[in-house]
């Protein structure tokens, strides 16, 4: 799967999920690290995890894709999951708003799919 699509997939499934505050960046210039990350909130740390779960369930049954790595299912307020291509970083609001990934790479281009409530 290319990674715009790996992208927009994972977009949509947060979507349907209510995640909140929904993003994609397209930072294939500006790191090596990955050529999209999508970031979103949950309203709650329960949330937060049942978003990350769910993209990676989904992700698998659906795709066959399965991350790399994945970090935050001990801390709860910020769980990453690592597609090679694609980030996925789940926020709750104040730690979402605390490292401000938005702003840390506002150089990045924002391919937001028009689906999403934001």
């Amino acid at each position: 799967m290319e990674p715009r699509e790996l992208a927009m997939n994972i977009a949509k499934i947060l979507d349907e999920k209510k995640a909140a505050r929904l993003k994609v960046l397209r930072v294939h210039d500006l790191t090596v690290m990955a050529d999209y990350f999508v970031i979103a909130s949950g309203t709650s740390t329960t949330h937060v995890k049942s978003l990350a779960e769910e993209v990676e369930f989904k992700m698998k049954e659906d795709y066959g894709a399965q991350p790399l790595r994945t970090e935050g299912f001990g801390t709860k307020n910020w769980f990453v999951l690592d597609y090679a291509s694609v980030i996925v970083h789940v926020f709750t609001p104040d730690a979402r708003d605390f490292y401000d990934l938005e702003h840390l790479w506002a150089d990045g281009e924002d391919v937001t799919p028009e689906f999403t409530a934001q």
